[in-house]
């Protein structure tokens, strides 16, 4: 199944039912006065939190959702029927933003979770309504108002425990490919991944994790440069990063300058983003001759100036990656335990992710403004079209 992790959908929400006229006609009552019934309401459009969904690729082939209008009134004070409520699947991590005013709906965090995107128009009154002891005959009524129409732009964020990131090339999707049975596609090189993909690490039996292998990371993501504006957002949905650097890259670039692009990146787009743990994983250490490892591996770290916890694997050959993958799991496990023990501990995490995800909407806001601005400037240029435009010069051989 291909990964969409954006979409723009339109959503309609039903029309409120007209309010009916009406006066009671029946033998032996005379004069029986008004009897008109109202209109139903109209239905309203939600997103509801769906964990079968995994991607937004089915809002790339139906991006119109419309509810139920309500019915009109009837006489003998009979009321319409409502519309039905439209309730859209999406998946959890969805945040829902209006592309005209740039405003966050809502953001669907958990399973069950609904969010009104689109209010059902009022029902109309039925002429019962106006009638009193100096207009015994109301001949009024009121008309059901429009339900509210809307642009919505979904952008999701994929719910891992760990997430991976790096350069281009540094070993994440092998990395993914060795504890996993994700399959991400792997080759030489940079920008192999385009998008995140998602692996269950399994330690044991009923005993896993889910690990996110996000895009490739270059100098500028945080400013929309390459891939990284777009996927730095996943991260901040992780518990724990691991930071996968190329000891041995091709381009004898440095492996110190690669980890510090990184983290100035996470620090532009998210500062809370930086105090997400993170742990330093040295990949493809079997590219160097085995009397060399030791050496190189400290000369990293001490440039680095590295105090964390610290990992030399393979990717490809899995040297290390289960004690990798043990460690996380442990350290997983404790976390929740933690947090369920420590309230202090727990109060504290929820906000440092409320900081992080205030932090993400506001970059979504700021890529959203300059997308709308680029969009009315070509517009601008649009106008300025003449019919001097059609103007050829045609020039004739002998």
């Amino acid at each position: 199944m291909q990964f969409l992790d954006e979409a723009s959908i339109i959503v309609e929400a039903g029309r409120g039912g007209n309010g009916c006229l009406s006066f009671r006609r029946e033998k032996y009552v005379p004069r029986g006065g008004p009897d008109g019934g109202d209109g139903g309401h109209g239905g309203s459009v939600y997103l509801i939190g769906d964990d079968s969904l995994n991607t937004l690729i089915d809002f790339k082939f139906q991006r119109y959702y419309q509810a139920e209008s309500g019915d009109a009134g009837q006489g003998r004070q009979m009321a319409g029927k409502a519309g039905e409520d439209l309730i859209v699947k999406v998946p959890v991590g969805t945040t829902v933003i209006d592309e005209e005013t740039l405003e966050i709906i809502g953001d669907v965090t958990e399973i069950g979770q609904l969010v009104l995107v689109a209010q059902g128009g009022r029902r109309g009154l039925g002429n019962i309504h106006f009638k009193s002891s100096t207009n015994r005959a109301p001949r009024q009524t009121s008309k059901g108002t429009w339900g509210e129409r809307r642009n919505l732009r979904l952008e999701m964020k994929v719910m891992a425990d760990v997430g991976l990131l790096g350069m281009p090339n540094a070993g994440k999707s092998t990395l993914i490919r060795a504890v996993s049975a994700a399959k991400p596609k792997v080759a030489n090189y940079p920008f192999t991944t385009l998008v995140p993909n998602l692996g269950v690490v399994k330690i044991g039996s009923h005993q896993h994790f889910v690990m996110a292998d996000i895009p490739g990371l270059i100098e500028g993501a945080a400013d929309g440069a390459g891939l990284g504006l777009r996927f730095l957002k996943h991260l901040t949905r992780t518990r724990l990063l691991l930071h996968v650097v190329d000891i041995a890259p091709f381009d004898e670039s440095d492996p110190v300058h690669a980890v510090e692009a990184i983290l100035n990146e996470l620090k532009n787009f998210s500062s809370a983003l930086t105090e997400l743990p993170r742990w330093l994983v040295i990949n493809k250490i079997d590219l160097l001759p085995e009397d060399d490892r030791d050496a190189m591996v400290k000369d990293l770290v001490e440039r680095l100036g590295w105090e964390g916890e610290l990992f030399v694997v393979s990717a490809a050959s899995g040297i290390g990656t289960q004690e990798l993958v043990q460690a996380a799991h442990r350290w997983l496990g404790e976390q929740r335990l933690q947090l369920a023990e420590d309230p202090e501990a727990a109060e504290a995490h929820a906000a440092l992710l409320a900081r992080m995800e205030n932090e993400s909407l506001e970059r979504a806001e700021e890529r959203l403004t300059r997308r709308k601005r680029k969009k009315d400037d070509e517009e601008e240029d649009d106008d300025d079209f003449n019919d001097d435009d059609y103007d050829v010069e045609v020039e004739y051989a002998p």
